[in-house]
Formats: structure tokens, C-alpha cells, sequence
């Protein structure tokens, strides 16, 4: 209570008690118990009233500071949010994790390829396979086989490209086929065509030979070591045909269009001889892999349902052929090599990252379309890992000999990957993809 309140209070009950005593004894006596009812009535009414306004105050106050407080919370939980959605899986570091890694076991999965099976084929080194990626910033959403294969159900996945997309594929195989009972999984080949069947879950995981994305000379998926490379710039429907259908298409194509010596180029077809008006132009790589994709964007943007089919393009594998690029002998190319690189933001001289960056411009018209093209962007951390590649430790079509194994520089595979390894992540990141976002 204020203290002039207090003051007039206590001058009207003076006043009250006067007033009283002039009266007679029965009525004075009335009259000062009515006057002192009412002088209580009026203070403690004035108290109450203060008092409930101190109450709301501090109700209405402890609203505010809880709102506030909420408020807070979901700024950091928004904040929070949007750092996972915008942090950069592609930028970490290799960390060594022999207690989570690998994910499955090269020598129990019977579905790897000789040519990238390394243990199998004599590598005791195995710490390659206990490498773990790790984003700065947050984590990669842990590979889960079943999770993957119950978002693949009723569809089909298409790997479409070289044997660098097959090392993916073999890598996405092995990744599931553990989870799936005997009995439940098969593989079939069929020409240029290699099939992956989950019954349970009515998933295909397939793998098309189209190493130049085109028709070209090097369609035969056993026979293709030409030295001039020709491609068709108008024909690649015959290749389509193989993915339309897919739910899920990967594509990767960078191998065939680096340069094999300093002078090589790619031969351009147009039109065709049954028609009497082929014409043959030469270009340089870079120009053939633009001609390719500016196709292939043409083709996605005429034949694809946006709503059904989710697009990805790999980033570009580098390969460690030159091993005085990190201080090592290139008679030994990558042979011996057992830890990755680990200087932050190492890039290999021989690495092409333009043609990653080329890939996305040539898709952008897409997004127009409603069509997105996601970028696997695994260039840089791939190129870290010198020590994960076959080398002599793989069979390609016959075991090698034991003078090719004692030539590394002329017979050490620094291009593929082992399994478990490298690709195991790639496929990390598109799990994240498909099943995270």
C-alpha cells in the first residue's frame, strides 16, 4: 500500500470516531461499529486489489519469461535444423574406427567381383577397410541394409555407367546382401545388363554397362580397350531403354573422358551411314563429355516423371597413378601405400574437379522442369585415400602372374577400389540422400 493511502485511511476513521461520540450511547455505539465494518471493507478491499495485481503481474510475467524461453529453445532447435540440413558431408576427415568398420566383410559377400576383391586376393593389410568419414559439423547417417531395402520396395535402382559405377554397385550390393536371407537374393547377367534381385522386398539393384553415356564403339561390356573412341551425338535411346522404367537412376561417367596421352581426343558421329549422311567430327575430351551430358539433360527433361524418378550424377573418382604427386616412387604407383593422405584440403595434380562443376551447369536447366539432378560430391575425399586401391592384389579375367605382380608400375590397379573401402561411403552418402532428405 502506498503511504498517502495509509495517511487518508487512518483521517477517516479519526473522523468516523468523532463523529460517533456526538450521538446518543446506542446509536453512537452503532454508528462506530458500521463505520469501523466499513473502514476494514474498504481496507482490506484495497489490499486485495493490490495484491491480485502483484499476482497477475507475476503470473503474466512468468508467461512471458516461459514464452521467451520456449522462444530461445526453438531458435536453438531451428538453428540446429538447419545446420544438419546445410552441413557439407563432403568436407571431414578420415578417421580410423576398427570397432564400426567395415560394414560387411569382402570375403563373406558372395556377390563381390575378383577384380576389386583385395583380401581375397592376398592384401594382409586390411586396415583400408577401417575408415570411417566424418563431416565437419555432423555425422553421416549410419548405413542401415533394412531401412534401404524397405524404401527400395517395389522399385528399381540403376547404376548406369563404367566400372567405376560397377565398383559402386558391387559396394551397394554387399552393403544389403547380408541382411537378406539365402534363398532371397540372386544376380543375373544380361549382356550390358547386370541385375540384383531382393525378392522379399521386390527390389532390383542393377548395374548397366554405359561408359560413355552414348552409343559409342565401347558398348561391349567385355570387349571395349579401343584407342579411338567414337561416339554417337544423337543416339542414346538404345542405352535409355535400359533405365526408363527406374525409380532410382545413378549415373557416372568421367573415366572414359580424361585424356590417356597428352594428343587423344574423341571422334563425334553425326547422323548415320544407313541414311548416307554420317559425318565425323573430332573434338577434344572435355567437348565429347559436354556433347554426352547436354544429350542426356535433353533426354531427362523430355522422358522423365519428376514425381517417380530421383536422378543422381557421381562425383568423379581420382586415381593415384603418379605416386611422386604425395612424395612417393611411381615405379610403385600406389602399391604399399597403407594410410590415407591426411593434410586438410589435399587435392592431386592428376584430380579433375572442372568436370564435376561442368556436369552441374549442364543439368541446371533441369530445375525448371521441376527435375533435380543431386551431385554426389565425393571427388575430395576420395582423392585422400591413396592406400584403398586393388593394385596387384585382384584378379581381372585371369589371376596375375608373379612377374606382373613384381611390376606395380605397369600392372597396379590405382584406379579402382577396394571392398569394403572407398565406395562403401559414396553409397553412405546415398543412402543419406534417398532415405534422410
Amino acid at each position: 500500500m502506498k503511504p498517502e493511502q495509509g495517511a487518508h485511511n487512518k483521517m477517516s476513521a479519526s473522523a468516523a470516531v468523532a463523529a460517533a461520540s456526538s450521538l446518543s450511547p446506542l446509536v453512537g455505539l452503532r454508528a462506530v461499529v458500521s463505520s469501523l465494518v466499513a473502514f476494514f471493507i474498504v481496507v482490506s478491499s484495497v489490499s486485495l486489489l493490490f495484491d491480485r495485481g502483484g499476482q497477475e503481474s507475476r503470473v503474466v510475467q512468468l508467461a512471458m519469461d516461459q514464452h521467451r524461453h520456449q522462444e530461445v529453445k526453438m531458435a536453438a532447435a531451428g538453428s540446429g535444423k538447419r545446420q544438419e540440413e546445410e552441413c557439407n558431408w563432403s568436407v571431414g576427415r578420415w578417421v580410423y574406427d576398427n570397432a564400426s568398420e567395415p560394414l560387411y566383410s569382402g570375403l563373406k559377400c558372395s556377390f563381390i567381383f575378383d577384380e576389386v576383391a583385395c583380401e581375397k586376393y592376398g592384401r594382409n593389410d586390411t586396415r583400408y577397410q577401417h575408415w570411417r568419414w566424418q563431416p565437419d559439423g555432423c555425422d553421416l547417417p549410419r548405413f542401415n541394409a533394412t531401412r534401404l531395402l524397405e524404401k527400395l520396395r517395389n522399385k528399381r535402382m540403376v547404376f548406369v555407367g563404367d566400372s567405376i559405377n560397377r565398383n559402386q554397385w558391387v559396394s551397394m550390393v554387399c552393403m544389403v546382401e547380408a541382411a537378406i536371407p539365402e534363398g532371397l537374393k540372386m544376380r543375373v547377367y544380361n549382356g550390358s545388363l547386370i541385375s540384383f534381385k531382393a525378392f522379399e522386398y521386390n527390389a532390383t539393384i542393377d548395374f548397366y554397362w554405359s561408359p560413355l553415356i552414348l552409343e559409342s564403339n565401347s558398348d561391349n561390356p567385355i570387349i571395349h580397350r579401343v584407342e579411338y573412341r567414337i561416339i554417337r551425338a544423337e543416339k542414346i535411346e538404345k542405352h535409355a531403354r535400359a533405365w526408363r522404367d527406374a525409380d532410382i537412376i545413378v549415373f557416372n561417367s568421367y573415366l572414359w573422358w580424361r585424356k590417356q596421352k597428352p594428343d587423344m581426343k574423341m571422334k563425334v558421329m553425326y547422323g548415320s551411314f544407313e541414311d548416307g549422311d554420317a559425318k565425323l567430327d573430332e573434338v577434344e575430351m572435355v567437348e565429347g563429355f559436354e556433347i554426352a551430358l547436354k544429350k542426356l539433360t535433353e533426354w531427362l527433361g523430355t522422358n522423365i516423371d519428376k514425381n517417380k524418378t530421383r536422378i543422381y550424377f557421381a562425383g568423379s573418382s581420382p586415381t593415384h597413378t603418379w605416386a611422386s604427386d604425395w612424395g612417393g616412387d611411381d615405379k610403385n604407383k600406389c602399391l604399399n601405400e597403407s594410410e590415407p593422405i591426411v593434410k586438410p584440403g589435399y587435392k592431386g595434380a592428376t584430380t579433375d574437379y572442372s568436370m564435376m562443376e561442368k556436369a552441374q551447369e549442364i543439368f541446371r536447366p533441369l530445375e525448371e522442369k521441376g527435375i533435380h539432378v543431386q551431385v554426389l560430391n565425393f571427388t575430395q575425399l576420395s582423392d585422400h585415400r591413396i592406400d584403398a586401391h586393388p593394385t596387384v592384389f585382384r584378379r581381372q579375367f585371369v589371376p596375375l602372374t608373379a612377374a606382373q605382380v613384381a611390376d606395380p608400375s605397369s600392372y597396379a590397379d590405382c584406379t579402382h577400389w577396394c571392398l569394403p573401402g572407398v565406395p562403401d561411403v559414396w553409397n553412405s552418402f546415398l543412402y543419406s540422400y534417398l532415405v534422410h532428405k
